[in-house]
């Protein structure tokens, strides 16, 4: 696909995007919209499953722009990753929301305080970390730990994704 074609297919999803994950009524899903969008394009995210993304952040997590010297990231920052799948036959249909919530000092020495959430296209959530199927979101924070320890857990997206 296409930078422009991914580009095009978000925009024609966004819409049911907001509408499905909104259902959740998780702050980060009723508002991500609003937040800043660091991605200049969807990209393939092969952590999230072969899906396209794109990146989001709120005020608190403006920081989050600086990317590789973007620091320890304050408590209250709030990033999300709306997503979307393309099968082979090119058929393309919403994906998870993904969402990573700093918490205050304590919350979770396991996860670096970081709260993982993942919401379905239809608003049920899939887990979040010390919540509701906690178990079934492990998984982001083994992958998130895996990166060098001065990213504070984030994944940096492809250079050529990003917004400069």
């Amino acid at each position: 696909m296409t930078e422009a074609e991914a580009v095009a297919v978000f925009d024609c999803l966004v819409k049911d995007m907001q509408a499905g994950y909104a259902k959740s009524d998780h702050d980060v899903a009723v508002n991500f919209l609003s937040y800043r969008i660091y991605s200049r394009v969807p990209y393939v995210s092969d952590t999230h499953g072969g899906r396209y993304v794109h990146n989001y952040a709120n005020e608190v997590g403006k920081a989050y722009g600086a990317f590789e010297q973007a620091g320890t990231l304050p408590a209250g920052t709030q990033l999300a990753k709306p997503s979307f799948g393309v099968k082979g036959n090119g058929q393309v249909s919403v994906g998870p929301l993904f969402v990573m919530e700093k918490m205050s000092a304590g919350f979770n020495e396991d996860s670096g305080d970081w709260r993982y959430t993942m919401i379905m296209p239809n608003g049920s959530t899939f887990g979040t970390t010390d919540g509701a199927g906690s178990d079934k979101v492990e998984f982001c924070i083994g992958c998130h730990l895996s990166v060098t320890p001065d990213q504070d857990s984030i994944m940096l997206m492809p250079e050529e994704a990003r917004i400069n």
